[in-house]
C-alpha cells in the first residue's frame, strides 16, 4: 500500500424525498441558481416540477439551462458560463445524470476564470476557486456527484478530455432512487457497466498489499452483478435500485482509490470512441474492457486470476491452466454486458478496422510521454491493438 490523503466534502442525501433537504444546504450558499438539466426526461417523470417547486418555496431565484447531451458539450458550458456571469449567479444546481453534473462542474469552474474554460481541459491551467454546486442524481453511473473529476467533449477539436480537481467536488448531492424509476433498461446497463469500470481501472492495479480496497472493490462490484440486472428487469424496484445507486457513488468518490494507483487506460481509449460517434459512454466500456483486458494480463497475471475467483467465481486449482482461468473470467465478464443489452465489439456501433488507427493515434496524442494507463503503459501501437481486439 503506498501514501495517500483523502478528502471528500460532499454531503450525501440518500433516500426519498432526498430532493427538499437539498434546496435546504442550497439555500445556504445564495438564492440564485443555474439550474441545469438534460433533454427533457426530467420535465417528463416529475422530477423538475418536483425540485423547482421546492425552489420557489425556499424563495431561490433560478435560471435554467436545459439541452444538456451525453458526452457533453463545451459550447454548452460556455453558455452557462455566461449565463452565470449575466445573471450574478451564486451556485449551480445540476438535476440529471453525470454529463449534467459535468457540465454544471465545468460551468462552475469557469465563472471565477479569467481564461477559456477548456484551458483546464488542456492542462494549460487550473481552477484556484468555482462556485458552489449542488446536484440531484437521476441515473446511477459516473459517480460525479461526489467526485472530483468530470469530462467534457470539445465539438471544434473532436476531443473529449477530463481534468480533476478538489474545486469541483458537489457541495452536496440528493440520492432518491425514485428518480431512476423512469429509466429504461439500456440506459440501466450503461450506468452498470460505467459502475463496472470505475471499479476495475482502480482494482487492476500493479501495487502490492491492497487488500483491503480490494475487498471493498470487490463487493461494490458483486453489488452490481446482482442488483443491476434486476433493476433492469423491474425498473421500479426500490431496494434494488438504492443498491446500484449508491454503489455508483462508492465506486467513484476516491475512497477506492486509497493506497493504490488505478490504470484508466479503458477509459481514455472510450473517450475518443464517444467522441467519434457519440456512443453511450457505458456502451463503450463494454467493448474496450475485455479487450484491453486480454492485451495487458501477461504485466500480472494474479491480479487478473483473483479478479476472475473473487468477482465471477471461476474455480482454480494448482494444475490448471493459469491462462485459461483468466480467460474464462474475462469471458464471464463479456457474457454479463452481453446479458443485459450491451455490445462487445466494436463491429455491433458501426466502427470498423478503417477506424481505428485515427482514434489510436488521437488517444495519447495530447499526453507528455504519449502513453495511456499505468498497469501497463500504452502507446500508439499497443491502443491499437486493443481497438483491433475489440472489432
Amino acid at each position: 500500500m503506498i501514501d495517500f490523503t483523502y478528502y471528500n466534502p460532499a454531503k450525501i442525501l440518500f433516500g426519498r424525498d432526498s430532493e427538499q433537504k437539498l434546496v435546504q444546504e442550497l439555500a445556504a450558499y445564495g438564492n440564485r441558481v443555474l439550474l441545469i438539466y438534460g433533454g427533457g426526461s426530467i420535465l417528463q417523470n416529475g422530477v423538475y416540477d418536483k425540485v423547482t417547486g421546492l425552489l420557489q418555496q425556499s424563495g431561490i431565484e433560478f435560471t435554467e439551462l436545459g439541452g444538456v447531451k451525453p458526452n457533453p458539450r463545451l459550447s454548452l458550458v460556455r453558455e452557462g458560463i455566461r449565463l452565470c456571469r449575466e445573471k450574478d449567479i451564486q451556485a449551480v444546481l445540476a438535476v440529471g445524470g453525470g454529463s449534467v453534473i459535468d457540465t454544471a462542474k465545468a460551468v462552475a469552474a469557469g465563472v471565477p476564470y479569467d481564461g477559456d474554460v477548456w484551458d483546464f481541459f488542456a492542462k494549460k491551467a487550473a481552477p484556484s476557486s468555482a462556485l458552489p454546486i449542488a446536484a440531484v442524481l437521476t441515473i446511477a453511473a459516473a459517480g460525479s456527484e461526489s467526485s472530483d473529476s468530470m469530462v467534457i467533449t470539445n465539438e471544434e477539436l473532436g476531443l473529449k478530455r477530463s481534468f480533476h480537481s478538489d474545486w469541483i467536488i458537489p457541495k452536496a448531492s440528493a440520492l432518491n432512487p425514485e428518480n431512476t424509476f423512469s429509466l429504461s433498461g439500456y440506459q440501466t446497463a450503461c450506468g452498470a457497466s460505467d459502475i463496472l469500470a470505475h471499479l476495475m481501472e482502480r482494482f487492476f492495479t500493479q501495487v502490492r498489499h491492497t487488500d483491503l480496497t480490494d475487498r471493498l472493490i470487490e463487493a461494490d462490484f458483486r453489488t452490481i452483478l446482482n442488483n443491476a440486472p434486476w433493476a433492469i428487469a423491474n425498473g421500479d424496484d426500490y431496494n434494488a435500485r438504492a443498491e446500484v445507486m449508491w454503489a455508483g457513488c462508492i465506486a467513484h468518490n476516491n475512497l477506492l482509490n486509497t493506497g493504490r494507483v488505478g490504470d484508466w487506460a479503458s477509459h481514455a481509449m472510450e473517450h475518443e470512441l464517444s467522441a467519434e460517434t457519440d456512443l453511450a459512454h457505458g456502451a463503450g466500456l463494454s467493448i474496450v474492457f475485455p479487450a484491453w483486458m486480454k492485451y495487458v494480463y501477461p504485466e500480472n497475471k494474479d491480479r487478473f486470476i483473483q479478479f476472475a475467483v473473487r468477482m465471477f467465481d471461476v474455480s482454480v486449482s494448482a494444475a490448471e491452466d493459469i491462462d485459461g482461468v483468466i480467460l474464462e473470467g474475462v469471458s464471464r465478464l463479456e457474457r454479463f454486458y452481453q446479458s443485459i443489452g450491451l455490445p462487445t465489439r466494436l463491429s455491433e456501433v458501426g466502427i470498423g478496422e478503417d477506424k481505428i488507427a485515427a482514434l489510436a493515434k488521437r488517444c495519447a496524442s495530447d499526453k507528455p510521454d504519449k502513453t495511456v494507463g499505468h498497469f501497463k503503459k500504452l502507446g500508439e501501437e499497443d491502443v491499437y491493438n486493443i481497438y483491433r481486439l475489440a472489432l
